[in-house]
């Protein structure tokens, strides 16, 4: 992969974790947000969410003039990635409930790039990038999470069943994240929002009826702000997602889930200000050269980079 290449990718890559990191502040940036949000029932908001993503992605074709749309195997693999990438995980942590707190699930979502660089020589097909020496940086970065994002133990089989619930969902992320870059790499051509629309779709139907057979539905209130940031937040990290997955490994994709929090986690010191530990300043340490370092090491056989296609 030329130079050029491989800095289009580790920079959009940025940019989606930093789309992902705004998510973690909306309600300080954005304070009127949450409070039409949560007036839904968690999986009846999530998969209005990925309706209006679906709905915003498939503008965009439309827009570009040539819709060309997945057909056959591509359109499996757009299922797929909605399944495993968006629905299932959502579902798996809303099982979980309040059984994890919100900082233990960042911390055992940080070991996907472990488990993709493992699964990827097995997933990834026989074209994957080999991920050797790629285990000890990832390491690396959980370690510097686990300093940053103080994990609460299970207390009973309920919260380890839970714990358990969050783990799987770590794992089906990535075992999808592998198989939709494999899926990306084999296909001859591989439009960003054509499979980002289709994807968003699946998980919103998915969620949508996992909402109607759980939960007590709710009719929306006026919901102007939430779509306003979909449009300019969400919208461009789901195009992201998936124009990396041709120009990118899954393991350093994953990377995402480290990268996040990192942002996050600067982004508050930077505004608010507080004391900062020395755990939690080794920690952000440990993360930012764990993921540094999984970025630039090079893969045996490694990636192409050509330009974003939106139709």
């Amino acid at each position: 992969m030329a130079a050029a290449g491989r800095g289009r990718a580790a920079a959009a890559l940025a940019g989606l974790s930093l789309l992902w990191a705004l998510g973690s502040l909306r309600g300080d940036l954005w304070p009127g947000l949450l409070r039409e949000a949560e007036a839904l029932p968690l999986l009846e908001r999530q998969a209005l969410e990925w309706a209006g993503l679906a709905a915003g992605a498939a503008a965009l074709v439309a827009l570009a003039g040539r819709a060309r749309w997945p057909q056959g195997r591509q359109a499996r693999d757009a299922v797929f990635a909605g399944l495993g990438l968006l629905a299932v995980p959502a579902l798996l942590v809303d099982a979980a409930g309040t059984w994890v707190d919100g900082l233990t699930r960042v911390a055992l979502f940080s070991l996907t790039p472990v488990l993709a660089v493992v699964l990827e020589p097995y997933l990834g097909g026989e074209d994957a990038a080999q991920t050797h020496g790629a285990l000890l940086p990832a390491l690396v970065a959980v370690a510097g999470v686990l300093c940053v994002f103080p994990v609460e133990l299970p207390g009973g089989a309920q919260a380890a069943l839970a714990w358990g619930a969050v783990v799987l969902a770590a794992l089906c992320a990535a075992a999808a994240n592998c198989r939709a870059v494999r899926a990306a790499r084999e296909a001859a051509e591989w439009r960003a929002a054509p499979m980002a629309a289709l994807a968003a779709a699946t998980a919103a139907v998915a969620l949508g009826a996992a909402s109607a057979c759980t939960e007590r539905v709710v009719v929306p209130p006026g919901m102007a702000t939430e779509a306003a940031w979909l449009a300019l937040v969400d919208l461009p990290a789901l195009l992201l997602l998936f124009w990396l997955m041709k120009r990118m490994t899954a393991a350093r994709m994953t990377l995402r889930f480290v990268l996040a929090p990192l942002l996050a986690s600067l982004a508050s010191v930077a505004l608010l200000r507080p004391a900062v530990s020395l755990r939690a300043a080794a920690g952000l340490a440990l993360m930012t050269a764990g993921a540094g370092w999984m970025l630039v090491r090079r893969d045996v056989a490694d990636e192409d980079g050509t330009p974003l296609r939106l139709d």
